[in-house]
């Protein structure tokens, strides 16, 4: 009853008021007027007044015109049934992450809660932060090593980009990772993303690119290919992974001792418009997308959407119908002349 209460409601309720005057008409009508009587010497003469009055009509026909009456009242103060919800409209941001899967990815140099953790389970864990913190985005993930690969489109079903985000893995000795080409590809990287950007017509277009090393494979270089992304209107924040040594363990990839290109992700970084962050712990890698997600903003607006469902019709057939019915029951047992 409450929730019918919260949404039924008169739009225009002064017309209300003239359900007073009705009242009163209906209350002057049931009082009774003074008895009438006529005096005959005799019965015999009343046999000769026509024959016995029908009394139907009349009877149903004064509670039908109260019925219309009322619901014409009714219908003029415009009974609705309103529905109020908040509507959100965004102007969001398509947004490109590329992600180093290199065998270097697997180093435990990054330190969380007192445990070392590996390179690539705190990429994850920080770009999946950063997801939750733009809901109104379309994003798409690009994984690279010796090639890229396309492991998401550019959406807003953001389950669908975690799920893509959390199935990453890197190679392995059965040839299990998502990517089986060893090396660093950044430039073809850099490319893939800003092909699937260039496709979309957003307000803003960005790539994150998050690597540990140097770029030594591909067939485009990381420079070309930020030029390339400047010319589409594309901007590219870069962030190196790795500790102030940057070196990599032999033991670790095919080609030992290699480490990122930190002048060359700067370069990338300042020819798109961007910022180039270098991640040497879990608190940096944290506050580079944090930066990221503050100069990138999205505008989102919220407002209070109104549906009024007109329930006046109802009222007004039940008018109409009233007087139609009063006026047939009237037509067909006429009231007697006097």
């Amino acid at each position: 009853m409450t929730s019918a209460l919260e949404h039924f409601r008169f739009a225009h309720p002064l017309w209300l008021l003239l359900l007073l005057p009705a009242l009163l008409m209906l209350i002057l009508r049931k009082g009774r007027g003074a008895a009438a009587a006529l005096m005959f010497p005799n019965l015999s003469v009343l046999f000769s007044l026509g024959r016995r009055v029908r009394h139907t009509a009349g009877s149903l026909a004064l509670p039908l015109t109260l019925v219309a009456l009322f619901t014409a009242i009714l219908a003029m103060a415009r009974p609705v049934w309103r529905m109020e919800y908040q509507n959100r409209t965004a102007s969001g941001i398509d947004i490109m992450l590329a992600l180093d899967l290199s065998l270097s990815m697997n180093i435990d140099d990054f330190v969380d809660q007192g445990e070392h953790s590996k390179r690539i389970d705190v990429a994850k864990m920080v770009v999946n932060d950063f997801i939750t913190r733009r809901p109104d985005d379309r994003m798409g993930i690009v994984a690279f090593a010796g090639r890229p690969r396309v492991v998401s489109p550019i959406t807003l079903d953001h389950k669908w980009l975690r799920n893509s985000l959390n199935g990453l893995r890197l190679n392995d000795p059965e040839d299990r990772g998502t990517i089986k080409e060893q090396g660093t590809a950044i430039g073809s990287a850099l490319a893939a993303a800003a092909s699937r950007l260039n496709a979309r017509d957003a307000k803003s277009k960005i790539i994150v690119l998050v690597t540990d090393g140097a770029s030594n494979s591909g067939k485009i270089a990381p420079i070309e290919a930020a030029r390339q992304a400047k010319a589409l209107g594309i901007k590219i924040y870069t962030i190196a992974i790795g500790s102030s040594e940057g070196r990599v363990d032999q033991n670790t990839m095919r080609y030992p001792y290699q480490e990122f290109d930190l002048p060359t992700l700067k370069e990338i970084a300042s020819i798109t418009g961007a910022e180039n962050y270098w991640a040497r712990n879990m608190e940096t890698f944290k506050s580079s997308f944090i930066s990221i997600d503050q100069l990138e903003k999205s505008d989102a607006k919220s407002f209070l959407v109104v549906e009024n469902i007109e329930l006046f019709p109802w009222f007004l057939g039940i008018t109409l119908l009233s007087v139609l019915t009063s006026a047939t029951l009237l037509a067909l047992n006429p009231p007697p002349s006097p």
